[in-house]
């Protein structure tokens, strides 16, 4: 058989970082061991009923059985406007401030694609989403790390950017709630974020991927929420995180006019829009009432106390996540991330994410996801105080 060289844009692509992790994980499962898989960000929870009601219903639609508007259905991108009204007080334009994803994963892609040409700068929180850099690489763009430290609460420190990197920069990458840190953001830091990327021309994407799930009676802030920010950057939202529909491939990006008509420019050469019956349920799930939403947050919350008072009372000592429903655990002395996670992954049937696979800056952590019963959460805990470790 013929083969056929990959194209130079596919080898720029970077390697995915737990593919390795995937298969020791289940290679061990098909040995017949009992793995408690914490090293995944795929909600367990079913999307809500109403929601799959709604798509029952949509289905059977011959509307939605044509080919759905390249850009989607007007009533998805007025209902995602509502959305932002009612929770954040923003107003958006369904015509022009809008544009419909394939999840948020393809806008935080295409952005990249939409807005560089080869060479230019990008700056990329670190430790972070590792698909920003699949968008960059495309690009054939370059990346400057913002190193995200403890000492900062996880949000990048401007102040440590050399001048000429900022005059560079043409797109900054941020996400709070944040993957993998689950450090929060605050308003006065998205304000400072404003003003700077305005001083040099800077575009900024938000990573809103965990909007709804914030701790302890805190509502996490959305960047739109700053003056001025519609005017420097794009915030992208996801239903797979806020009603469980990771499944349903369904997201989108607000606010600059120029950058979602670039998107939507792009997707106009690679799609014919999503499902019109996913539309129809995705609008549903936005203005229906949020109880659902209310309970998942709480849900994870009660997972977040559990798991981490586990921890701290074998002598993992852990502070509290603010949000996401992930938790940053520093690594014990004399270990490397990877090293202590293969070690909990081989003794302890304890599947976690080295941090070091989110950036170089995430030396020194594991990322936990709280995407289990809380039963089984108290069953990993318990099988790492059985290493004493602590």
């Amino acid at each position: 058989m013929q083969r056929f060289n990959q194209s130079e844009l596919l080898k720029r692509l970077p390697e995915q970082f737990f593919a390795s992790l995937v298969a020791k994980a289940k290679k061990l499962k098909d040995e017949g061991h009992d793995l408690v898989n914490l090293g995944q960000g795929n909600p367990d929870l079913p999307t809500p009923p109403h929601i799959v009601e709604e798509l029952n219903a949509a289905a059977g639609d011959p509307l939605y059985h044509k080919y759905s508007p390249f850009q989607g259905f007007p009533f998805l991108k007025e209902a995602i406007c509502s959305y932002y009204k009612r929770e954040y007080d923003v107003e958006l334009d369904p015509n022009s401030e809008v544009a419909i994803l394939f999840g948020a994963k393809t806008g935080l892609v295409e952005i990249s694609q939409c807005l560089l040409n080869p060479g230019d700068t990008v700056l990329v929180p670190d430790p972070g989403y590792p698909d920003y850099m699949s968008g960059i690489a495309l690009a054939n763009a370059k990346a400057t790390m913002m190193p995200l430290l403890v000492e900062n609460d996880f949000l990048p420190d401007y102040s440590t950017l050399h001048p000429s990197t900022l005059q560079e920069a043409k797109l900054m990458f941020l996400n709070y709630p944040n993957n993998p840190t689950s450090a929060t953001a605050t308003k006065p830091f998205f304000d400072e974020t404003v003003e700077l990327a305005r001083k040099h021309n800077i575009c900024i994407a938000h990573d809103f991927a965990y909007g709804a799930i914030g701790f302890d009676g805190e509502k996490p802030t959305s960047f739109l929420q700053s003056d001025g920010a519609k005017d420097v950057g794009v915030e992208f939202y996801t239903m797979s995180k806020t009603y469980n529909m990771a499944g349903w491939r369904v997201g989108f990006a607000v606010g600059n006019q120029s950058v979602i008509k670039a998107i939507e420019l792009l997707q106009d050469h690679l799609y014919v829009s999503l499902f019109g019956g996913i539309q129809h349920a995705a609008a549903k799930a936005l203005l229906a009432d949020q109880t659902s939403v209310t309970e998942l947050v709480a849900t994870y919350q009660r997972r977040r106390d559990v798991f981490i008072g586990g921890l701290n009372k074998i002598g993992w000592k852990v502070p509290p996540s603010k949000g996401t429903f992930f938790v940053w655990l520093p690594v014990p002395p004399g270990y490397t991330s990877e090293q202590f996670s293969e070690m909990l992954m081989e003794k302890a049937h304890v599947v976690t994410a080295p941090g070091n696979g989110f950036g170089s800056s995430g030396e020194g952590y594991l990322r936990v996801g709280l995407l289990d019963s809380e039963e089984r959460l108290l069953e990993a805990v318990d099988r790492i105080d059985k290493l004493n470790l602590f």
